[in-house]
């Protein structure tokens, strides 16, 4: 999502730190300011919250969430000590996760560190890929995250091919307007048997990253049961996506070109395979 890329690099980008060893990190102090927390100790109790979800996620607290104490000034050039926290993007992102959902800036930094958290797990110099690798990365993840999303889906108790086919329609629905599977491929003048996510560039295919794994994690979360709660679900997780991206002033998904080159294309020129493995209804 290259707006939210552009939107944070005068927010979050703005703060970041790098320490001696060439490691990213933030402060919470200034974390604070950036979400719009005017009382440390309220901020506090969403670090807390974000700590328990670290543990929670079988990470170590300590490796994210660093105790440190810095000096500021008060004033006539006097200083005074104070706590702080040295916070891993994915301490932010779990801060974030659990922040005020009615602060815009708290939707912006959902989206933002999601994205950029994701993309830093596929591959530490993201920024540096071309387009077409970037495609790559990004659909292999669509790849894994539709298997895992799935088996959330039929935990929910979405079972049939069909069920799963009508579930993946409405995430798709959500995010692009009410525009489903059919009119998608319409809109991108693709064959019934085409893929749609091998016919998108890396924004849309990010935009559509998110949408998966943040309805994975909500079915899983929110323990959410029966195939119509699954269902309003994923066009749910769709819809707040892309009322982001026009919140940033970004392009609607369904607005964004389809590249030239499918991704089939692409692999035979880098030669580079996709994973294997994707769930054999995804609703394409």
């Amino acid at each position: 999502m290259s707006d939210i890329v552009k939107y944070s690099d005068q927010t979050f980008e703005s703060i970041k730190h790098i320490n001696e060893h060439g490691q990213e990190f933030w402060f919470a102090r200034e974390l604070q300011g950036i979400l719009e927390y005017t009382e440390w100790r309220n901020f506090t109790h969403i670090i807390d919250k974000a700590k328990t979800a670290c543990k929670n996620s079988s990470a170590d607290v300590d490796d994210h969430f660093v105790n440190v104490n810095k000096m500021v000034e008060i004033g006539s050039g006097a200083e005074r000590e104070i706590d702080d926290i040295m916070l891993s993007r994915y301490a932010c992102y779990l801060i974030v996760m659990n922040g005020d959902p009615r602060k815009e800036v708290i939707a912006v930094g959902q989206t933002y560190f999601a994205v950029k958290t994701r993309q830093q797990e596929l591959i530490e110099n993201y920024e540096q890929l071309s387009e077409d690798q970037k495609r790559l990365a990004i659909r292999n993840e669509m790849i894994a995250h539709n298997k895992s999303l799935a088996e959330a889906a039929q935990m929910a108790g979405v079972e049939t091919q069909q069920e799963y086919a009508i579930f993946q329609n409405k995430g798709y629905q959500g995010l692009y307007g009410g525009l489903g599977v059919r009119e998608i491929h319409a809109r991108k003048g693709l064959k019934k048997s085409q893929k749609i996510l091998d016919h998108m560039g890396s924004t849309e295919l990010a935009a559509n990253l998110f949408r998966a794994t943040q309805t994975d994690e909500k079915l899983r979360r929110e323990n959410i049961r029966g195939k119509q709660a699954a269902y309003e679900t994923h066009y749910g997780v769709g819809a707040k996506v892309r009322q982001t991206i026009k919140e940033l002033g970004g392009t609607m998904p369904e607005d964004l070109p389809a590249p030239e080159k499918s991704i089939k294309q692409v692999e035979r020129e880098t030669g580079k395979k996709l994973a294997d493995g994707e769930p054999r209804n995804d609703g394409e």
